[in-house]
C-alpha cells in the first residue's frame, strides 16, 4: 500500500531534519552496506586452507602447523564478518535544503591542518567557551 502525499511529505521532512542534525548518521543509514563477493571468497579460501593446515598439523604431530592453520581459519572468519574500514571524519556541510556537500581537503577554518593538534585546539576552545558561559 503506497503512502499518501501527506505521509510522503512528512517522511521527506524527517529525512531532511535527520540529515541536517546528524549528517554522519544519515550517511551511515543510507549506505547499502553490501560487501563484495571477493571478500567472502577470500575468507572462505582462508578458512578452508586453515582447516587443511590444522588437520595436517594434527596428523603429523606438528604443533606449529596446527597453530598456523587455526590462526588462518580465525583470520578468515574475522575478515568475512568484520565490516571494511571507512574513512572517518565529517561527512560534509549541510545546507538549508538538507543537501550534504563533502568537506574540502586541506586546512580547517582555524588554519590548522586538522589531525590531533586541530582536535585538541577545538576541545580547548569549547572548554573555554563553556567556562566563560558559566560565569
Amino acid at each position: 500500500m503506497p503512502l499518501s502525499e501527506y505521509e510522503q511529505r512528512v517522511l521527506e521532512q524527517m529525512e531532511r531534519a535527520l540529515t541536517s542534525d546528524d549528517p554522519r548518521l544519515a550517511n551511515t543509514l543510507q549506505s547499502s552496506g553490501r560487501r563484495s563477493v571477493l571478500r567472502y571468497v577470500l575468507a572462505g579460501v582462508a578458512v578452508v586452507v586453515g582447516l587443511l593446515l590444522l588437520v595436517v598439523g594434527v596428523a603429523s604431530s606438528s604443533t606449529w602447523i596446527g597453530v598456523v592453520g587455526f590462526v588462518l581459519m580465525f583470520a578468515g572468519v574475522v575478515f568475512a564478518v568484520a565490516a571494511p574500514r571507512r574513512k572517518s571524519g565529517p561527512a560534509g556541510v549541510v545546507d538549508g535544503e538538507g543537501n550534504v556537500t563533502p568537506p574540502k581537503p586541506g586546512k580547517t577554518k582555524d588554519g590548522s591542518s586538522g589531525g590531533w593538534s586541530g582536535f585538541l585546539s577545538r576541545m580547548e576552545e569549547r572548554w573555554d567557551r563553556r567556562r566563560d558561559q558559566g560565569r
